[in-house]
């Protein structure tokens, strides 16, 4: 029996929701679905779609709202999915999308999810958003919810706000963090540690979009209190973003001793490397660096929201989010207690054994199109 044609709805991305859809591709296409991504140009060149073997068809879909770039997606989604036995948005924005091309206009009033195959949405990421985008944000959840045959949420918060917007069926979405490359080198601490010109100092690692929903600022105030300790330690952030410049400009002003590395490829020899990684973020569903730092079996201080609690159990100090004293706090702990870095160290190499692979992934959507489909028969 053949396999079910799936399409893969996602908007602009530069990285996990990007590199989650790649890795379901390889994964449903191994299992003899045909699978087709819809998605921006820019997705494609950066994940590699097409190579992959997957079909590609370019959608250009903003990663906020376009009024008419939105029409175009809509339209263009109907049109490429009509042939689909499911479509499987991801995140808010290409979920809303997809939901608004499976409208079908009767007498009376509009109705959503009622043209097309049976619509899947991952909802990956909590709206932080104010204003006007927060208010389209807001709309486009309800359309999700009442437009979406099952939606896929990545921590409970979520799974619970689809519920209270009426969704027909709600579950917990399954995301696992790619392996990372292994290092090819053995000494890669001490390579890093030389690049970055640590010396003996404590070496604390952010990797992180620098974007309003990391908490970097948070991270930074947190900063200016570790400066105060001797020896003085080097806080380092991999990725790039909209707030680089100012970070800069402010780690500049303020003379803090952290470092922007910009994007980098060897995350796996930045963890080797660092005594503590931290995760600031202000929200967060299932992130991969989290997963990543489990599997590095390095000590974790993270924020307590979102999905963090849940995936990392007893293997990370959890503080509120926003609060910097909490932050720089629970790094100094880490910091001043070898016996509690390798407690966390160890806990984290267990958490990391539990983690879902790329296997349970598929197993869960594949069960889930087979679901959604039957009851549209």
């Amino acid at each position: 029996m053949d396999g079910p044609r799936v399409a893969l709805v996602l908007a602009t991305s530069a990285g996990g929701v990007g590199r989650h859809v790649r890795s379901l591709a390889d994964g449903l296409r191994a299992r003899g679905a045909k699978v087709v991504v819809l998605g921006p140009a820019s997705s494609d060149a950066l994940f590699g779609f097409t190579e992959s073997g997957a079909g590609f068809a370019p959608v250009e879909i903003a990663d906020r709202p376009h009024p008419v770039g939105d029409v175009r997606a809509v339209a263009r989604i109907r049109r490429l999915t009509q042939d689909a036995d499911v479509v499987h948005a991801h995140g808010l924005r290409a979920g809303g999308l997809a939901a608004l091309a499976r409208v079908r206009t009767v007498p009376g009033p509009l109705r959503l999810g009622t043209a097309g195959p049976p619509l899947v949405v991952t909802l990956h990421n909590a709206s932080i958003a104010g204003g006007l985008t927060g208010a389209a944000y807001a709309t486009l959840e309800r359309v999700v919810a009442r437009g979406a045959a099952e939606v896929l949420a990545v921590s409970p918060d979520l799974e619970e706000r689809m519920r209270s917007l009426g969704a027909r069926s709600v579950g917990l979405a399954l995301v696992p963090a790619p392996p990372l490359p292994p290092s090819d080198d053995p000494a890669a601490s001490k390579r890093i540690r030389a690049e970055l010109a640590a010396g003996d100092r404590p070496l604390i690692l952010t990797v992180a979009r620098l974007a309003e929903q990391k908490g970097l600022p948070t991270l930074l105030d947190a900063a200016a209190g570790w400066a105060r300790l001797d020896p003085r330690p080097l806080v380092v952030i991999a990725g790039d973003g909209p707030l680089e410049a100012e970070l800069r400009d402010r780690i500049a002003a303020e003379h803090l001793p952290v470092r922007l590395l910009g994007r980098r490829t060897d995350v796996a020899d930045l963890l080797a490397a660092a005594d503590v990684a931290v995760v600031p973020s202000v929200w967060e569903g299932q992130p991969l660096i989290v997963q990543e730092v489990l599997r590095a079996g390095r000590p974790l201080v993270a924020t307590r929201v979102g999905g963090v609690p849940g995936m990392v159990g007893e293997a990370a100090l959890l503080v509120p989010s926003g609060d910097a004293d909490e932050l720089e706090g629970a790094v100094r702990r880490v910091l001043d207690d070898p016996a509690l870095a390798d407690r966390l160290a160890s806990a984290a190499v267990e958490r990391a054994s539990r983690l879902p692979a790329d296997d349970d992934a598929t197993d869960q959507l594949l069960a889930v199109y087979t679901r959604v489909t039957r009851a549209t028969l």
